[in-house]
C-alpha cells in the first residue's frame, strides 16, 4: 500500500512527523541538487569539445573526467535525468505536506504553482542559463560528483537506456548512426570565422586559403601559355648567352622552336662548374645540365601539386591540357602565394598588380586571376568560366576592347587603359560617387 504520494505509508509518516523547519530545509536542499543536476546537464552538452580534448591531453584531472562521461552521452543523460525527476519528485512530495499543513486540502494546488515557479526559475532557467555562458566553470567541479556517482548507479543507468533503447528502436533510421566530432571544411570556415580574437587576421586567412587549396586547381595560378619565358636553343649561341646573363628566373625552359618542344629546365647556378673550369657553353652542354620537363594536367587540384612537389624535389612543372598540349607553367611560388599572399620577386613589369590610387579609383593588370582579385578586393566576380579579368572583360563584350573604353563588371565600372597582344593589360576600376552610387568621373 501506499500514500497519496506515491511513498510507502511509513514513509508518508516519517516526513508529516518532521517539524516544518526541517521541511523546508530538505525542500531547499532539493531544490540545490535540482538546478545542480540541470546546470551540469548543460554545461557538458555546450562545452567545447576541442578546448576540452587539449586540456585534457595536458593532464588536467577535471577535464579528462568530463571528457570521459560525454564519451558516453547516454549514460552522462541518464544519470543527471535520474537524478534530476528522483530530487524533484521528492520535493514535489514535501512541497504537499509542507502546504497542507499551512492551508489544509487548498495546499495542494498552491503547493503545485509554488514549485512549479520555484523548480523553472531557481531549477532550470537560472542554471542552465548559467552553465551555457560559463560552461567550463559548471562542468569541471561537477564532474568531481557526477563521475563518482555514474560508477555508483552505473547498473541502473544501463538498465534504464536499455528499456529506453527498446521503446526507440522502431522509430531509429540506422543503427549504425554515431554522433561525429570531425568537422566539415565548410564547418572548419565557419570556426576560422569566428575565431576572430583567439587567431590573428594573417593567420586565419591563411589558414582559409589552404582551405581554399582544396577548390582550386593548377590551371586556376599558372602564368598562362603566351607568357612563358625560355630560351629557344635554335637561336645562335651568342644570343643565347645574352639571354642567360639577364634572364629574369631561377628557372629557364629550353625548347627548339616552340615552347611545345621543350627538353628541358636549366637552372642558372648549374652553369657556375662549367663556367669556372673555363670551358665554353654549347647547345648540347646546356641540355646536358638541363633536368628533364615535368609535365602536369591543367586539372590537378593545387593542394595534391604542392604535395607532388614536396614529393618529387621539383620546383617547376609545364601545365599541359587533355591533349597534351602546353598550356602554361606553374611553380611552388604561385602555390605557396595562394596561401601566404604575393611574396614573389617577379620583374615588375610582369607583376600581376593592383594599385589604389590617390582619387580613389584602383588601377589592374587586366591578367590578374579572378581569384585572386576577389581574395585581395573582396569582390565576388564570377569564376566559374573566365580566369583572368581579362578573360571575363572580353567574355562579357563577346569581343576585345579598344583602349579607352568602360565597361561595367558587376557592381564596378572600368576604363580600358592599355591592350596589347590581344590582352587587356591594364585598367581602372573607377570610383563610386558615395551620395549619388554613380562613378565620379562618370
Amino acid at each position: 500500500m501506499a500514500g497519496p504520494d506515491g511513498l510507502p505509508f511509513d514513509s508518508c509518516a516519517t516526513l508529516e512527523s518532521l517539524p516544518l523547519p526541517l521541511l523546508f530545509a530538505g525542500l531547499l536542499l532539493l531544490l540545490i541538487l535540482s538546478a545542480f543536476f540541470s546546470g551540469s546537464e548543460t554545461a557538458l552538452m555546450a562545452i567545447n569539445r576541442y578546448r576540452l580534448r587539449h586540456q585534457a591531453k595536458s593532464g588536467q584531472r577535471a577535464a579528462r573526467l568530463v571528457q570521459s562521461l560525454i564519451e558516453r552521452p547516454d549514460r552522462f543523460i541518464g544519470l543527471v535525468l535520474l537524478g534530476n525527476n528522483f530530487v524533484n519528485i521528492l520535493a514535489s512530495a514535501i512541497t504537499t505536506l509542507i502546504f497542507m499543513r499551512l492551508a489544509g486540502d487548498a495546499g495542494v494546488l498552491a503547493g503545485t504553482l509554488f514549485l512549479t515557479v520555484t523548480i523553472l526559475i531557481f531549477a532550470e532557467v537560472a542554471p542552465k542559463t548559467l552553465a551555457a555562458q560559463y560552461p567550463e566553470r559548471i562542468a569541471y567541479p561537477a564532474a568531481y560528483v557526477l563521475y563518482p556517482l555514474l560508477r555508483l548507479f552505473s547498473p541502473l543507468v544501463r538498465l534504464i537506456n536499455a528499456l529506453a533503447g527498446l521503446l526507440t528502436r522502431p522509430l531509429r533510421r540506422s543503427s549504425g548512426s554515431t554522433r561525429s566530432d570531425h568537422l566539415s571544411a565548410e564547418e572548419l570556415r565557419t570556426l576560422l570565422g569566428e575565431a576572430a580574437v583567439l587567431v590573428p587576421p594573417r593567420h586565419r586567412r591563411m589558414l582559409l586559403n589552404i582551405l581554399d587549396l582544396e577548390e582550386a586547381t593548377v590551371a586556376d595560378v599558372m602564368v598562362p601559355r603566351n607568357e612563358i619565358e625560355g630560351i629557344d636553343l635554335d637561336e645562335p649561341m651568342d644570343r643565347i648567352l645574352e639571354q642567360l646573363a639577364r634572364f629574369p628566373y631561377s628557372r629557364i625552359p629550353l625548347y627548339q622552336g616552340s615552347i611545345d618542344q621543350v627538353l628541358g629546365i636549366l637552372h642558372p647556378r648549374s652553369l657556375l662548374a662549367p663556367l669556372a673550369s673555363g670551358g665554353a657553353l654549347s647547345t648540347e652542354t646546356l641540355i646536358q645540365l638541363a633536368r628533364k620537363p615535368y609535365f602536369v594536367p591543367e586539372s590537378t587540384p593545387l593542394i595534391r601539386q604542392l604535395s607532388e612537389f614536396q614529393k618529387r624535389g621539383r620546383r617547376m612543372a609545364l601545365v599541359v591540357d587533355e591533349y597534351g598540349e602546353i598550356v602554361g607553367l606553374v611553380t611552388i611560388e604561385d602555390i605557396l602565394e595562394e596561401i601566404v599572399g604575393e611574396f614573389t620577386s617577379e620583374p615588375l613589369e610582369n607583376a600581376r598588380r593592383i594599385e589604389r590610387l590617390p582619387d580613389g579609383s584602383v588601377r589592374i593588370d587586366g591578367r590578374i586571376t579572378l581569384r585572386h582579385l576577389n581574395r585581395i578586393m573582396g569582390w565576388e566576380l564570377p569564376t566559374d568560366g573566365a580566369r583572368t579579368l581579362s578573360g571575363l572583360i572580353v567574355d562579357l563584350l563577346e569581343s576585345l576592347p579598344a583602349p579607352g573604353a568602360e565597361v561595367r563588371v558587376g557592381n564596378h565600372r572600368m576604363r580600358i587603359d592599355r591592350v596589347e597582344d590581344n590582352v587587356v593589360r591594364q585598367l581602372t576600376v573607377l570610383p563610386e560617387n558615395p551620395e549619388t552610387g554613380q562613378d565620379t568621373n562618370g
